[in-house]
């Protein structure tokens, strides 16, 4: 989810619990190796052991499509620690897709195979490399090769987003598809796409096949949501109100963890926005989210949304489970 959940973001949602792995968002990859600079700067947990502060793990994300450039960014990205390399062949965005990026090289199972196969050879045994694929690029005809290239190539996991590039992320995700993908590869699967909710979560687990999901936009519309499903399957709860976490626990992190954090590395004038986008999301499961983006909708002074949401946090200092 670029542009939203970035560094500041996963530190905020990882501090609700339930999620036992992150990606970061794609770094970009193109004819040079990156300098460590760069790298830290989509992940600062690499300075924490390649961790949340919560103590959750992460991977770093790569996006391009020269099987040895991105070999050699791998390997340097390794000796900084992440908890294994992803790799991006599901990004939708034109700009990338035109540049060679992401879904378009699903068009190419021999090309996913040379990327996945260089990575894999570039990274310590013990590292995982992982990928993340959509169905396709213009239709899912090739989604079994190109899961059977990343299968092929020696992959320790594979993401499918059950929709294809044409798709976006118009609903709905087509689960029955990575149950077709589960058919003809061996690696560990995650199922991923249109997750709002933990009966979601148990939909797709059935129609799939598969017991790992990854959420994006769920986990970003409700905080909560990583750690309801752990609960269902702890003990067969399911929180019939859609909030696991109340709105003053979700103020209070947005108020006293997430914006301070995230106003160290946003400019000004763009931390409105992430404000606003936010509490869009939020809004759909939290009526107050949605009271808070229409009472700040139209303010863009950053000073001014700090003293707001300090007004209407609670004083209370954040005590959050970590995963």
């Amino acid at each position: 989810m670029e542009g939203l959940l970035d560094h500041s973001l996963r530190d905020a949602l990882t501090r609700f619990g339930g999620v036992d792995m992150c990606v970061t968002e794609f770094i970009r990859v193109t004819d040079t190796v990156l300098p460590k600079r760069a790298f830290v700067r989509v992940m600062p947990e690499l300075l924490n052991g390649g961790r949340t502060p919560a103590g959750v793990p992460v991977r770093a994300q790569l996006l391009g499509s020269d099987p040895v450039c991105l070999a050699d960014n791998a390997a340097a990205l390794a000796q900084l620690g992440p908890h294994g390399i992803d790799l991006n062949f599901g990004c939708p965005a034109k700009t990338v897709n035109r540049h060679r990026g992401g879904a378009v090289l699903l068009q190419e199972p021999d090309l996913v195979y040379r990327i996945v196969s260089e990575v894999r050879r570039a990274v310590p045994a013990h590292m995982p490399v992982s990928a993340k694929m959509r169905l396709g690029y213009q239709d899912d005809r090739l989604a079994e090769a190109c899961a059977q290239a990343i299968d092929a190539a020696g992959a320790s996991e594979l993401t499918v987003h059950a929709r294809t590039k044409v798709h976006g992320y118009k609903p709905p995700a087509y689960w029955d598809r990575i149950a077709d993908i589960r058919q003809v590869v061996k690696l560990p699967m995650v199922a991923n796409g249109e997750i709002w909710s933990v009966a979601d979560a148990l939909r797709c687990r059935a129609v799939a096949g598969v017991q790992d999901v990854m959420i994006g936009r769920g986990m970003v519309t409700d905080p909560g949501l990583a750690w309801a499903i752990h609960q269902h399957d702890a003990c067969g709860q399911i929180h019939r109100s859609g909030q696991a976490v109340p709105w003053s626990h979700v103020l209070t992190v947005i108020a006293h963890l997430w914006w301070p954090r995230m106003s160290g590395h946003v400019e000004a004038r763009h931390r409105a926005g992430r404000l606003k986008q936010w509490l869009n999301y939020l809004g759909k499961v939290y009526p107050q989210a949605q009271e808070a983006f229409n009472a700040l909708r139209l303010q863009r002074d950053a000073r001014e949304l700090q003293a707001w949401l300090q007004t209407q946090a609670s004083a209370t200092p954040v005590q959050v489970a970590s995963a």
